[in-house]
């Protein structure tokens, strides 16, 4: 029987194409907790995570990755969800971890939904930004990825940028570099979440439901010990990627100046000393 030797970039194309096809949940993802509040949907194309008086639930990938793409679609839950958390994010799970996250803070009927990403490096944290969306997150489905690579890390909305966190790691400045699980959660945060806590769960309301669809991954995996999870062999770390094109420039800072309304780097009455980064931060994300 004969063998044939197939190259690394050639390998890299077709993951890249079997990672486009839909996957079922139970490929990338286990349930990690509330095992009775998880429900597969359209033969595991689909999943509901439900949060009631007695649990929240949540899902992790079989995996850990070292860079890469990491995409959800979601719909979030459709009664009134003040205190209700729902997360897309990456996790280390390591003493001094390190996090990349998308938390859906819940609303009040009528009022508008926040979005809340933030982003740990080597157990620091407290880098939160707050974002109101733009359009109506129950009605249907979007998409909220993540690019982590060794120059930034986007987090986009519908594939709008709505962050960058710059590698500014040569001056000190922490960046993300441990392998991390993708996850979700659905989860009871009504002491903080919506309108710094004053909002509480309305749990006639209950269960709240949130659907979550594309389990595909697109990363590094971190026992790939004979690949670099930096190289540019992997599509996401290729020199084009390394920072936002001019159309995506422009889509970030509109979003930004039009729905951001936290931003920590100008919080002066939580920080007396301004965090470094902020005083790094390049305006046109230019090198």
């Amino acid at each position: 029987m004969g063998f044939h030797l197939i190259s690394l970039s050639a390998l890299l194309l077709l993951t890249r194409v079997f990672e486009g096809l839909a996957l079922p949940f139970d490929k990338k993802y286990n349930i990690s907790w509330g095992n009775n509040n998880v429900k597969l949907l359209k033969n595991g194309e689909e999943i509901q995570l439900s949060l009631d008086k007695f649990s929240g639930c949540g899902i992790e990938s079989k995996q850990s990755y070292g860079s890469g793409s990491f995409k959800m679609r979601i719909k979030l839950p459709s009664k009134d969800s003040a205190g209700v958390v729902t997360t897309f994010y990456l996790h280390s799970h390591t003493s001094h971890h390190d996090e990349l996250d998308f938390e859906f803070l819940g609303n009040r009927k009528g009022k508008p939904y926040i979005l809340q990403t933030n982003v740990f490096a080597n157990g620091i944290g407290d880098r939160e930004e707050r974002i109101q969306l733009w359009f109506d997150p129950t009605t249907n489905f979007h998409e909220y990825s993540i690019l982590w690579n060794s120059h930034h890390i986007v987090f986009f909305v519908d594939e709008i940028p709505i962050r960058v966190y710059k590698n500014k790691s040569y001056r000190g400045i922490g960046y993300p570099t441990q392998p991390m699980q993708s996850e979700a959660t659905i989860w009871n945060g009504e002491s903080w979440a919506t309108e710094n806590g004053s909002q509480k769960i309305n749990w006639s309301n209950s269960p709240f439901i949130a659907k979550f669809q594309g389990f595909n991954i697109e990363g590094c995996p971190s026992n790939y010990h004979s690949l670099n999870c930096n190289s540019t062999k992997w599509w996401w770390n290729s020199k084009k990627l390394w920072k936002l094109t001019l159309d995506q420039e422009k889509s970030y800072k509109d979003i930004r100046s039009k729905n951001m309304i936290y931003d920590y780097c100008k919080d002066t009455n939580r920080f007396q000393n301004i965090p470094l980064e902020c005083s790094v931060i390049i305006k046109y994300l230019i090198f």
